[in-house]
């Protein structure tokens, strides 16, 4: 396998490093260690299930995985130097022994498919049919699984159920629920979790992404401790977006008109999809955090303007509830508005218009 020039590869985030180039992994010693202890036990499963939630290192551990069996599978660490012939040739896909299972580019359409399709399992039944000649490791990505088709989850089945020898399937899956029972079932499962804010911040660096103190407690909270989640939003301005929010709802009974009409134009626009998605979910994240403080929950405010806002609305169990209740109905909206595909910007103003309805309903309690 070879990497095309000029084609865009479906299991890369943008401005960071493709996981097979990566050569540290942050966070995800226990699972790690579990891959490790079954391969010095002698019992290593031939179907490997690499979950959690999307931006974690799951495919990172499962280029770690890769490279650590074709260069013989011995040592009690995963680690590897750029420099070795083996991380090489992982990293420009030239490894004979390695097999990557993902989302094909289109040539006709010049553009990636939707799914993997059977035509890729059958490809990666073929390659697991040729002998590796040193009798070493066979070792297969398939990045990522939710991808399947029903077709090709039914082939990718047959493998699992007759796997060939000294060879190794690892299956990356954000939404394992949604895979085959029975390909969960004859696969070993490793459980990568969220990052710890300091974890997080070493891994950005990591990426040439660092980020001031000020910014990484709002960052480990807005991504959910995901490093390519916080990515994404260091990219978006998801930062400054969410404190945009929490400064608006602090206004409100009644809105800061002139900065809510800001808000809901920086939505609208031919290629501001991205933004309204990224505003719509930080709303219900704000929302639902301020039903939590309300509620009594401990969780720390992430900047000033949460823990004011918190201050005016977020201090009695009425007003939780209040911010429960509401948090449900803007998920509805938002998903409604998509499928419905709604003016953005007239989206955000009438989701405002609720939580500025609700506000005022918050501050009877307080007063």
């Amino acid at each position: 396998m070879t990497i095309e020039p000029d084609v865009e590869e479906p299991d890369r985030r943008p401005g960071a490093p493709h996981p097979r180039e990566t050569s540290v992994l942050f966070g995800q010693g226990p699972a790690e260690r579990g891959f490790l202890d079954a391969l010095a036990s002698g019992r290593l499963s031939h179907g490997w299930l690499i979950t959690g939630p999307e931006g974690v290192g799951k495919a990172t551990l499962a280029w770690r995985i890769a490279r650590h069996l074709l260069a013989g599978g011995q040592g009690d660490s995963l680690e590897m130097a750029p420099s070795e012939r083996v991380f090489r040739q992982v990293a420009q896909l030239s490894a004979p022994q390695l097999l990557l299972c993902r989302r094909p580019w289109d040539d006709k359409t010049k553009r990636l498919r939707t799914a993997i399709t059977v035509d890729e399992i059958r490809a990666l039944k073929s390659f697991f049919q040729m002998s590796a000649p040193d009798g070493g490791w066979r070792v297969a990505i398939v990045d990522a699984a939710d991808d399947l088709t029903v077709s090709a989850a039914n082939a990718l089945l047959k493998i699992l159920e007759e796997p060939p020898a000294r060879a190794a399937l690892l299956l990356v899956s954000n939404q394992p629920t949604r895979l085959l029972p029975t390909i969960r079932s004859r696969c070993r499962q490793l459980r990568c979790l969220p990052l710890a804010p300091e974890a997080l911040a070493a891994a950005l660096q990591a990426a040439g992404h660092p980020v001031s103190d000020a910014e990484l407690p709002v960052l480990a909270v807005l991504s959910g401790g995901s490093p390519g989640a916080a990515l994404d939003l260091a990219a978006a301005g998801g930062v400054a977006l969410y404190d945009d929010i929490l400064q608006l709802i602090r206004t409100a009974p009644p809105l800061d008109r002139r900065r809510l009409v800001a808000l809901a134009d920086a939505c609208s626009g031919r290629d501001s999809g991205a933004r309204f998605a990224l505003t719509l979910d930080l709303l219900r994240l704000a929302v639902s955090r301020l039903a939590l403080a309300a509620a009594g929950s401990a969780i720390d405010p992430v900047s000033e303007a949460e823990a004011a806002l918190r201050e005016r609305l977020g201090q009695h169990p009425e007003q939780a509830k209040i911010w429960a209740e509401l948090e449900p109905d803007l998920l509805g909206r938002a998903e409604r508005s998509r499928a419905l595909n709604l003016d953005p910007g007239q989206v955000i103003l009438d989701t405002f218009l609720r939580i500025d309805a609700a506000a005022e309903r918050a501050l009877l309690p307080a007063a």
